[in-house]
């Protein structure tokens, strides 16, 4: 039985006993809380982006959709939880104080084409948060949250994101964080902690991890400002490593993956042009972005073509986007793929699959455990030691949680353990990937060494878990890789059958 379906089995006879007690058996408060636990299991994961005011969080919502629908200026909106779900038609909603709630008109901006709310018939300080409807791939699987900056000036703006991420009764709201960061100070790691506490539980973050965002800004918008930008990433990394709050540093250029998921054929004809300028001449006009968009420029692209380029790629993706164009790129959907790439997007999405997607299911079931935890507590029936008796030994010894928790605390916590070792003991434990191939390292089209490596592994975990100079934390990541290996083992036994 799966971890999803013993929280159902465990939730079904909740619901029941509380159906059976006299005291709550005519309270549609209560049975509508349990009923909103388990819907949440049949939901997309939801992922919240948090950060500091202007970290980038709209711009990143918008890269990982793949359209304008997160307004990124210093609108209303922007001040306010939104969140992004799939829906057949584009629909906006706001929640208000009090549980009423209202439709939003919608619209597009004339200028930069991206969605606008109208917010003339609304009071800000009325809206809880906003649910936004739209028919995108990218958010069937996924409800993404943008959040308000959290050292907004206004007090209460901060308090709205900290209300989601961390709230004052522990039930979560959310199944896993992407933290973004353009320094690293004392406050975010408290509140990096404090998300980590709440979203893994007591043992430790379950579903963390940071982007080093506005990348391309790090290094001053120069065509090298990515390589800058991943020494920030694996500084931030070593920091937190100290922390163990969460499992990756990622540095994007959310502005760039945007640019490069929406690329106009107009825009690559203007860039096409400034290509083909002399380097020297281009080079006088691009250092800095006053000298690019001047009017007297003799530049073949005119003025407000090259601040409109301006505005959607910043001269670091200009800069790149000129250099690949002339290596031999020589259409818009190569150019598109290639600033993709280099924007560092396609690497988020793989931390992002590999660390939440792939566990999905696992995290839900870990926020439902948590969620019904509390709830059973704050309403005490005569059936609730036995609720709460179910409960904990999920919490604690589902394997699954326990590789989570390792893959976060093997960053922080010391071992006997040497680099290939470490290396072998995070990819067994999913590091790399929850499938049979990422964890043991084999190529997908070579499934005929599966069973063989799976019962090595398990062997040669075996025995590093007893070398007697193991140290209780590494005895304990050893026996974890023992038990991934042997549930490798039996599902490739349970495939041969």
């Amino acid at each position: 039985m799966s971890t999803s379906d013993q929280v159902r089995a465990i939730l079904g006879g909740t619901i029941q006993a509380y159906r059976s007690d006299p005291a709550y058996a005519q309270r549609p408060d209560v049975h509508n809380e349990l009923d909103r636990i388990g819907r949440r299991l049949n939901q997309p994961i939801r992922i919240a982006l948090a950060g500091t005011l202007k970290a980038g969080k709209s711009t990143l919502v918008n890269a990982l959709v793949g359209e304008d629908i997160a307004p990124t200026d210093a609108t209303e909106a922007t001040r306010i939880v939104t969140w992004f779900r799939h829906g057949p038609t584009p629909k906006v909603t706001a929640n208000h104080r009090g549980g009423r709630r209202s439709n939003v008109p919608i619209g597009r901006d004339a200028v930069e084409g991206g969605l606008t709310f109208d917010f003339a018939t609304l009071d800000p300080e009325d809206v809880v948060d906003l649910d936004v409807e739209w028919p995108a791939a990218e958010l069937i699987d996924t409800t993404i949250i943008d959040t308000p900056g959290t050292s907004s000036l206004s007090r209460d703006v901060s308090q709205r994101t900290l209300r989601l991420l961390v709230p004052d009764d522990g039930v979560p709201r959310i199944d896993a964080v992407v933290f973004l960061l353009r320094t690293l100070n004392a406050a975010d790691i408290a509140l990096l902690t404090q998300i980590g506490e709440l979203v893994g539980g007591s043992a430790g973050a379950l579903g963390v991890i940071g982007v080093a965002s506005r990348a391309d800004e790090i290094g001053a918008g120069r065509i090298d400002a990515m390589l800058s930008a991943k020494d920030v990433a694996a500084r931030f990394t070593s920091e937190m490593d100290k922390t163990g709050i969460c499992q990756a540093v990622v540095p994007v250029s959310g502005l760039l993956a945007l640019t490069a998921r929406t690329l106009r054929q107009s825009e690559f004809v203007a860039l096409e042009k400034l290509a083909g300028v002399d380097a020297t001449e281009l080079t006088r006009a691009m250092l800095s972005a006053d000298r690019f968009v001047r009017e007297d420029s003799s530049l073949p692209v005119d003025a407000a073509t090259r601040a409109a380029l301006l505005d959607r790629f910043g001269m670091f993706g200009i800069r790149i986007s000129i250099a690949v164009l002339r290596a031999g790129v020589s259409d818009s959907v190569a150019l598109a793929d290639e600033l993709l790439e280099r924007s560092g997007l396609i690497a988020l999405r793989d931390v992002i699959d590999q660390q939440f997607a792939q566990r999905s299911d696992l995290l839900k079931a870990h926020t439902a455990l948590l969620s019904l935890r509390r709830f059973v507590e704050n309403n005490p029936i005569y059936a609730s030691r036995a609720i709460i008796a179910d409960i904990d030994p999920l919490l604690a010894d589902t394997h699954a949680f326990e590789e989570l928790r390792l893959l976060s605390q093997l960053r922080s916590r010391p071992t006997t353990l040497n680099e290939d070792e470490m290396a072998s003991l995070r990819r067994i434990i999913g590091g790399s990937g929850t499938d049979a191939a990422s964890r043991l390292g084999l190529q997908p089209d070579a499934p005929y060494d599966g069973p063989r490596s799976a019962f090595a592994a398990a062997q040669r975990w075996r025995r590093r878990a007893e070398h007697p100079l193991n140290d209780p934390f590494t005895t304990r990541a050893c026996r974890a890789a023992v038990r991934s290996a042997e549930a490798l083992v039996a599902e490739y036994a349970a495939r041969g059958r």
